[in-house]
């Protein structure tokens, strides 16, 4: 792909041109790239999810875009100078789930008040983190909502834990148009 730098010739064109280049406008610039090649052949399975995921992506983005408030989130973090729009960030937002980088379990101990620090990052914003703590069985000690203190989620127990033993901390984070990721650690 290459740009057209101010040449009166291609200044503004749009299309293909035979079966060589196609011409097209991104942010007031001209860009020149080779012509696509005819698909041939069905997708695979991987490529037609793909496009229902891409898909799902470009409704969210139409839907939230019409919601005033929404909106004025996702137009906050555009950088029109790169030619990013509040709708690409929102098409990028459905399409990356949350990422929980870390769980620091270090600080609980099994008595009521202790805390999880849990690290969930994700390229717009962490909705929310919600900790389940199950005893070895699988039975469940507790769970509930982690509170975000602007550098990490933080959990505080609700129940005594007398047993820690081959327990199951799992933490899930959610962000905006509901993706989830879920993480576990065993003690």
């Amino acid at each position: 792909m290459a740009e057209s730098k101010n040449n009166i010739i291609t200044h503004g064109l749009s299309g293909k041109v035979g079966d060589l280049i196609v011409f097209s406008q991104r942010n007031g610039k001209t860009i020149v790239s080779r012509a696509p090649k005819d698909k041939t052949g069905e997708d695979s399975q991987k490529q037609k999810d793909h496009k229902r995921k891409f898909q799902r992506a470009i409704l969210y983005a139409k839907v939230v875009m019409n919601d005033p408030d929404t909106k004025e989130l996702y137009e906050a973090k555009a950088d029109r100078s790169k030619g990013i729009t509040g709708h690409n960030v929102a098409v990028a937002d459905l399409l990356n789930a949350p990422d929980i980088d870390s769980i620091d379990m270090s600080a609980y101990n099994g008595r009521i008040g202790d805390v999880i620090k849990i690290v969930a990052l994700d390229d717009f914003e962490v909705k929310a983190v919600t900790v389940t703590i199950e005893n070895a069985d699988g039975s469940l000690v507790e769970e509930g909502s982690a509170v975000d203190n602007g550098a990490e989620w933080i959990y505080t127990a609700t129940a005594d834990n007398a047993d820690l033993s081959g327990d199951k901390i799992t933490v899930t984070a959610t962000d905006n148009p509901d993706n989830m990721t879920e993480k576990s650690q065993t003690l």
